[in-house]
């Protein structure tokens, strides 16, 4: 196989525990690395991404972040994006009375209203923290500063976010994107983001997304692998993006990509 890029996801993909990268991924990419640009993809914040992309080698490689709202080479923004005020406030009026608490993102800003288990377990997997304050302070002091949203973070109870997540699709959803995490996470980006999105604003003249091959796992990865000129998804990937993949490695625990690695791309 001859690519020029390789591009990952990084929760349940690349990383084989909730925070770091195996020996045996870091040998593998360090074997690619000085012919295939590695590109790491992910809903995370850059901060979140940094500390494994010198794990990797690769800190002067660009990165895709918030899936795709926000894409950097260095400190430099390549593109940018994010969720109008307007449509914050909207938001936050919906989840008020439902008791959903919002995580707010913008850049390598992380503001939240309370340290809850699932904020610990973000700290801890992410090594990230955030800033602590009451929503509409956050939301008054954003108002100042002129910030939108690169992403938000929805978290409560199943039956909240049942019920929040038809709402905003039925009111907002012309304007936004909403990913399902799991059943107490949603996840809300920009109008026209995407990883595949953010990937094309990487690529120079002479690449095109055919000389791509990416990893992933996850609904938001389904768009990456099928645009790219190989799509791969690790054994642990939900049906629906097994169903859409050009091929199935082993599990992010087995080190899935690693092992296709240096099964198949002979550098």
């Amino acid at each position: 196989m001859k690519y020029k890029i390789l591009c990952s996801d990084l929760d349940g993909t690349l990383l084989s525990s909730k925070n770091d990268v195996s020996d045996s991924t870091i040998s593998e990419i360090s074997r690619i690395k000085r012919k295939l640009k590695v590109v790491l993809v992910s809903a995370r914040m850059p901060k979140a991404m940094t500390y494994l992309q010198e794990r990797l080698g690769i800190v002067n490689e660009p990165m895709v972040c918030y899936n795709g709202a926000l894409v950097m080479e260095g400190t430099n923004r390549v593109f940018s994006t994010t969720i109008d005020l307007c449509l914050i406030e909207e938001i936050y009026l919906m989840t008020k009375e439902l008791d959903i608490k919002i995580g707010f993102y913008h850049g390598e800003e992380w503001n939240t209203s309370e340290n809850t288990d699932f904020i610990q377990k973000e700290i801890q997997y992410t090594r990230t923290s955030p800033i602590f304050m009451p929503t509409s302070d956050n939301l008054k002091d954003w108002k100042e500063r002129r910030l939108g949203a690169h992403k938000l973070m929805l978290m409560g109870k199943k039956k909240a976010l049942d019920l929040i997540i038809g709402q905003i699709k039925k009111e907002l959803g012309s304007k936004l994107i909403l990913y399902r995490s799991n059943d107490i996470l949603i996840e809300v980006a920009p109008q026209h983001t995407s990883k595949l999105l953010g990937i094309q604003n990487l690529l120079k003249d002479d690449e095109t997304l055919d000389d791509i091959i990416a990893f992933g796992d996850n609904f938001n990865d389904i768009e990456m692998l099928q645009g790219v000129g190989y799509g791969v998804a690790v054994g642990n990937a939900r049906d629906e993006v097994k169903a859409i993949s050009d091929y199935i490695t082993l599990n992010n625990t087995e080190d899935g990509v690693a092992h296709f690695i240096r099964k198949y791309l002979s550098i």
